[in-house]
């Protein structure tokens, strides 16, 4: 009898499609906190039986990693879980914002909440899982804190979404201490905790967050500087020299420092750098993450 229809006690004896199946339980369980036996049967196109058999299996061979809640009538990640397979921060990071893209039940849309440059900086599993289960979840996050206004501190928050500023990965979250919607550097974590009974309240969901919810429209032109402007509208795409971008008011900022954007209201920024100028600069005004984008000043009140 074969591997597909007999479950055995070691990892060795697994089948490859079997293997990626555990992992595929474990890092829902990791990084979701839950899995249904559909959730497994659409990813790999598998029959029911089969789905059963797996998590017969898993349980088998890591008992101290799964539970069953008979409310919801799923599998639930255990008080005791530690990760049987090594999981690499790229490939979580990427299954989380865009998805299982191949295999026979592969979906390009998102597993969380994500806004996705392509560089990915490293952050613990341990605090990422944590914090990503609150994320799917809705649930409450006590964590350590460092920052440069404030230094070190304790916090409560209600994360909703990961954020990628082109450089580090930040999780948006409303913050109980300060009270408001802020980014935290998820390398900036050096302890996280799920808060099993922690309710988010509704002052506290993505809905109530002005700044992600607006959408600003920013024009971006070659800099005025430059020699050679249509080099640069080439490079980025241009359509009759203006490159429209639509985003969230929350990471405008970061998007606009990572690409040296010159945010000056008189293209005042000198160097080669600053190949490109925002031609809307009022497009800014009332955006918080505004104070990153070069050149820009806020208006006097």
């Amino acid at each position: 009898m074969n591997s597909e229809t007999q479950p055995t006690a070691t990892l060795e004896a697994l089948s490859h499609a079997q293997r990626e199946r555990l992992i595929f339980i474990e890092f829902r369980l990791y990084f979701l906190g839950d899995i249904g036996r559909q959730d497994l049967m659409q990813r790999f196109g598998i029959a029911p039986a089969v789905a059963t058999r797996d998590f017969a299996l898993y349980r088998e061979l890591f008992p101290s990693n799964i539970d069953f809640d008979n409310k919801s009538k799923s599998y639930v990640i255990a008080p005791t879980f530690s990760p049987a397979f090594k999981h690499s921060a790229e490939r979580v990071l990427t299954a989380l914002s865009r998805g299982f893209g191949d295999g026979i039940g592969g979906s390009s849309e998102p597993l969380l909440t994500c806004e996705l440059p392509k560089v990915l900086n490293q952050p613990s599993m341990e605090i990422l899982a944590s914090i990503a289960r609150a994320i799917h979840q809705q649930k409450i996050v006590s964590i350590d804190y460092t920052s440069h206004s404030s230094g070190f501190s304790t916090r409560e928050i209600a994360p909703f979404a990961l954020v990628h500023d082109g450089l580090r990965w930040h999780v948006r979250a409303y913050d109980r201490k300060r009270p408001d919607f802020l980014d935290f550097v998820i390398t900036r974590i050096p302890r996280s905790q799920l808060i099993e009974e922690g309710q988010v309240l509704p002052h506290e969901l993505p809905s109530a967050d002005i700044q992600w919810n607006r959408i600003v429209e920013l024009d971006l032109v070659p800099h005025p500087n430059q020699e050679h402007p249509e080099i640069i509208e080439n490079d980025y795409g241009m359509t009759d020299g203006v490159l429209h971008l639509k985003m969230r008011a929350a990471v405008a900022g970061y998007v606009l420092r990572q690409w040296i954007v010159d945010c000056s209201s008189g293209h005042s920024l000198q160097g080669n750098e600053y190949r490109l100028w925002l031609r809307n600069h009022l497009a800014l005004y009332g955006v918080s993450s505004a104070k990153f984008a070069p050149g820009y000043e806020f208006p006097e009140v």
